[in-house]
């Protein structure tokens, strides 16, 4: 998590506004069951059609200023996810150069691949959906609740029962697929080295006639992904329906309640559809809200897999040299005399050996040089580039 707030600090003002609008957007929207509530109470009661009309343009206007706050947060939102987005593969490219054939070798080539692409992807739809969603469905799921207990206070007691065990069933599933999304990533990771193995060596491959042997190797690690992805996708797919079922039952209890309070006199019909359309507020947003916890389990996933690749600490480290000029030296000279890559007093040694397998190479190349070394003669050649 503290790779992602690093490189969002570059993107404060975005990652600030982009909820602010998503919440602003809530609030109009909190508003639109109330005003439902007044054309039934006292334009349809009273037949009183210019207040339906003026109550109908209150609406239009509630649902124009929601979509710009909600295109503004939009773009706000995909401006600073692409931009960590970025960043974290720009870090994670930069980082990766520095690690030796070795540590290639043990983290494997395949799985930086994959955690370059698709673990970052995922990164970057996480943070879009957690700037757009997760103030905003809270929001509503709270601001719903407390908007019925303006309405009427008994009634309300059914959003106090519901929201827990919605709760409860989310961040369950939630809890449960997390790790699960870290298998199927690593599957993933198989599969792409089973691909890259083929594509690479697809000559040896011919030649040593291993053709259905490989494309059997490929199509079981296939299987394991296909399999881990449904097995994780089953649970996760059990959130909306038990979402559905907890508040469709609200809904009747508040219909049966409401029915029963209208017929007493304690509550109106528009109060009633108010505290319906609350409730299917709560719905929608839950199953946003669901949505969201899957993507946002995927990736953090994802980036604990690639916080795990920078946390790797490169076993060889670059020199540092400092190039001291004259005065009278001129830009062209300088930029001519400072080399491109040089190595001084270099040894080489394969990790697990002992002994140096090369030992204090020393070259300096500049622009426009190559440098060739055969066997244990070194050549150095001017040539223009």
């Amino acid at each position: 998590m503290k790779t992602l707030l690093a490189y969002l600090k570059g993107y404060k003002k975005e990652s600030i506004l982009a909820p602010l609008f998503k919440m602003l957007e809530a609030s109009f929207e909190l508003f639109v069951p109330l005003v439902m509530a007044a054309i039934i109470d006292v334009g349809i009661a009273n037949k009183d059609k210019p207040y339906i009309v003026k109550m109908c343009f209150v609406l239009i206007a509630l649902g124009i200023i929601g979509l710009v706050c909600s295109i503004t947060a939009q773009y706000f939102a995909a401006k600073a996810a692409t931009g960590v987005g970025t960043g974290i593969r720009h870090g994670l490219f930069e980082h990766i150069q520095k690690f030796t054939f070795t540590e290639m070798d043990q983290l494997g080539t395949s799985t930086l691949i994959t955690r370059m692409t698709s673990d970052i992807n995922q990164i970057q739809s996480g943070v879009n959906l957690v700037l757009r969603l997760f103030l905003r469905s809270p929001f509503i799921v709270f601001g719903a609740m407390i908007m019925a207990f303006t309405v009427d206070v008994k009634a309300a007691l059914v959003f106090v029962v519901t929201i827990p065990l919605l709760s409860l069933i989310v961040f369950g599933i939630m809890l449960v697929t997390m790790p699960m999304y870290k298998k199927v990533q690593a599957d993933l990771d198989q599969v792409l080295l089973a691909t890259r193995e083929n594509l690479t060596g697809a000559r040896v491959i011919r030649a040593f006639n291993k053709e259905e042997d490989e494309t059997k190797r490929f199509e079981n690690a296939n299987q394991i992904l296909t399999d881990a992805q449904k097995y994780v996708g089953r649970i996760s797919g059990m959130m909306n329906p038990l979402t559905y079922i907890i508040v469709n039952g609200a809904i009747i209890a508040l219909i049966y309640v409401g029915a029963v309070r209208v017929d007493i006199g304690d509550l109106t019909q528009g109060q009633v559809v108010a505290l319906i359309n609350y409730m299917s507020q709560i719905l929608v947003e839950l199953v946003k809200l669901a949505n969201l916890i899957i993507s946002v389990t995927k990736a953090a996933a994802c980036l604990n897999r690639v916080e795990s690749v920078l946390a790797v600490k490169p076993d060889m480290n670059e020199g540092d040299v400092r190039w001291q000029s004259n005065s009278s030296e001129t830009d062209w000279d300088l930029k001519n005399k400072i080399p491109v890559v040089e190595f001084s007093h270099v040894s080489l040694t394969y990790k697990g050996t002992s002994d140096t397998s090369l030992s204090d190479i020393n070259f300096c190349a500049k622009k426009g040089q190559t440098i060739g070394i055969i066997g244990g003669e070194q050549v150095q050649e001017n040539r223009l580039l």
